[in-house]
């Protein structure tokens, strides 16, 4: 047996989040909002890594010894929908991108997730192919009841991208078909700035990249949005 190898290349970049608060901030709110700030800076790296890590999922990957090739998501096999789709998300895109899975022998005891959008879940809610135990299974979606259903976990996401057309790019992926490296992780600091009248800085920082391993293991979703 040969068993084959491929390699890919991910390239890390540096994200920073600095903000200053005055003392004379702190008297007029009349509370220390410090940690307000730094729960905002964490919020903000959060967001970078999900662009990332959406970048990459349905973006080129590359590829070979040197990271010089390239590989792209094949517009048939690992996509559901088009650019021009006219309906939303649907059961049918739910199975087809499950069906798609299978049939490229993904492991299904690996978890699978799905990233989609507050209007796709609308969609499953108002699909008149919807069973009643079917609706009920969504319904508790919505509600924060489970977050799984078709054997994909559910992630909402404000970050995926809509073009010109209102098509939102929502995507599928088994676990290990995305990688996030971490060359840095998220670290913080809170310091008093002598060279900036003694305010209070809240500091952020991490060195992330992220890449697809696998084409098999991710379907792009096209999802309209067109406002009814």
């Amino acid at each position: 047996m040969d068993t084959p190898h491929d390699r890919r290349r991910l390239s890390l970049a540096d994200y920073e989040y600095a903000d200053l608060i005055d003392d004379q901030d702190k008297v007029r709110m009349l509370i220390d909002p410090t940690s307000s700030y730094a729960r905002a800076a964490a919020a903000a790296m959060g967001r970078a890594m999900d662009d990332v890590i959406i970048a990459a999922a349905v973006g080129a990957a590359s590829t070979g010894e040197t990271g010089s090739g390239s590989a792209s998501l094949d517009a048939t096999a690992n996509s559901v929908g088009s650019a021009s789709s006219n309906d939303g998300l649907t059961l049918a895109k739910l199975r087809e991108a499950k069906r798609k899975m299978d049939l490229n022998d993904v492991d299904p005891s690996i978890p699978r997730y799905i990233a989609v959008g507050p209007k796709q879940i609308e969609d499953l809610l108002g699909d008149t192919t919807v069973t009643s135990s079917d609706f009920n299974t969504v319904k508790a979606l919505v509600q924060g009841e489970l977050d799984t259903f078709m054997g994909f976990r559910f992630i909402m996401s404000n970050r995926l991208s809509v073009d010109a057309n209102d098509i939102r790019k929502c995507f599928a992926w088994a676990e290990d078909g995305l990688t996030l490296g971490i060359g840095k992780d998220i670290s913080a600091r809170i310091d008093e700035r002598a060279d900036k009248g003694y305010a209070t800085q809240v500091y952020y920082c991490m060195s992330i990249g992220s890449v697809r391993m696998e084409e098999d293991k991710v379907v792009q979703i096209f999802c309209d949005e067109t406002p009814d």
